[in-house]
């Protein structure tokens, strides 16, 4: 299906060693968190994000931005502004990657970990590896968009 995403997030149980693989510095702040509108900075390409309704299975698009444009925008957000190391691990079944999100403060030492699916059926199939924990997907605590606006003392 297109503009339509389809993924689990997961605790991490035991944090595997992240120095050979791949990683990505991401930058994300919110405009609206209902329905979520993002900007968000991935290395040095932005892009703004418009996800609907749900956890698992919703609505996606992603829009390009000029560097001007996402700071202008990021000007604008509200709440926390979320920057996290990103680290890519190929699953051992070799066909889906493991995106983990190592947080930085004011959410360290938080690391979740997301896998993407093709369809509902392959989530429904997915065998995670022992590494990553309690599925969190629906748990609202852990959605981007709602730590974005948690308050720190």
């Amino acid at each position: 299906m297109q503009n339509v995403e389809i993924e689990r997030k997961y605790l991490v149980r035991t944090l595997p060693d992240v120095s050979r693989y791949a990683f990505h510095k991401l930058e994300q702040a919110y405009l609206c968190t209902s329905p979520v509108v993002r900007v968000r900075k991935e290395d040095d390409h932005y892009y703004m994000t418009y996800k609907g309704k749900g956890f698992a299975v919703r609505e996606e698009y992603n829009l390009p931005l000029t560097e001007e444009a996402y700071l202008h925008l990021k000007a604008k957000t509200d709440g926390n502004i979320i920057s996290k190391t990103r680290y890519l691990i190929p699953d051992e079944d070799g066909k889906h990657t493991i995106e983990l999100d190592v947080f930085d403060a004011p959410f360290a030492p938080l690391i979740l970990a997301e896998v993407e699916f093709d369809s509902e059926e392959d989530m429904l199939r997915y065998q995670k590896p022992s590494w990553l924990g309690e599925d969190v997907t629906e748990d609202r605590q852990y959605a981007n968009s709602n730590m974005s606006k948690q308050i720190f003392s």
